[in-house]
């Protein structure tokens, strides 16, 4: 299983993008000199037509991708031609693994370099399945904490996780408002009292100075709506500049 500590050294710069947007060829550039990027972790979201999880920023981007043709068998094969330093996390929604069959979805993941799954929509009580062919693959299923999760829910949620844990700092869908660092203090003491997993927040942090303050209280900040935001341009040149000026120290 991959130890996520080993990509970053004190803190960890975890950044989204919608594969395929504004089309593959960006894509496909952006990856290519990712390891010149701040980026420790990036997540990699698979376009999917009904993105309950994201905002209107991201459900556009993803609309755009499909219109694109960026499916996942045109994911699968850009990652064959990639090749990086960086950990590479698939955010995916579950129809799409579903469709595509449990046991080749995390097979071929796990081919082209993928260390992880974030599934929005899989709750926990459903996610047994797909853990297990997970586990075969040494992937990790990661598991995900609401700001609003009771302290006996996270004990069961964090039991077997594997990976880091994302705890999502705003309350509903992506670029929301993010919850106050007093309340998001707490919270990662409470998940710390039962798991030694990295612990990266997610949702709401929106530019250097919401990623600043997220790095004194956890492991690791999550920024993903605004680095959408910077493909708009389809340059991938401007796309590394924003990214450094929000990751910045």
């Amino acid at each position: 299983m991959v130890d996520f500590r080993t990509f970053y050294k004190e803190k960890a710069n975890v950044a989204y993008m919608v594969m395929g947007y504004p089309n593959l060829s960006v894509s496909k550039e952006f990856l290519k000199k990712l390891d010149k990027s701040p980026i420790d972790i990036l997540e990699l979201g698979v376009a999917y037509s009904d993105p309950i999880a994201d905002g209107q920023i991201i459900a556009n981007a993803a609309l755009e991708a499909i219109k694109e043709g960026a499916d996942i068998y045109k994911v699968f094969e850009l990652l064959k031609e990639v090749k990086t330093r960086k950990a590479l996390v698939f955010m995916v929604y579950y129809n799409l693994i579903f469709s595509y069959g449990l046991k080749h979805f995390v097979k071929d993941a796990k081919k082209v370099g993928i260390s992880a799954l974030i599934v929005p929509e899989l709750s926990f009580e459903e996610s047994a399945e797909l853990k297990k062919e997970c586990d075969k693959e040494d992937l990790a299923l990661i598991t995900l904490i609401s700001i609003t999760t009771p302290k006996e829910r996270i004990a069961k949620l964090v039991k077997n996780a594997k990976g880091f844990i994302y705890l999502l700092a705003s309350v509903g869908i992506t670029g929301g408002k993010s919850a106050q660092t007093e309340l998001l203090e707490e919270k990662i003491k409470e998940i710390r009292s039962f798991t030694k997993l990295p612990i990266f927040v997610g949702f709401g942090i929106k530019n250097n100075h919401d990623v600043k303050n997220i790095r004194k209280i956890s492991d690791g900040a999550v920024v993903g709506t605004s680095i959408v935001k910077l493909f708009e341009s389809a340059n991938v040149g401007e796309i590394l500049k924003g990214v450094k000026e929000i990751f910045k120290n």
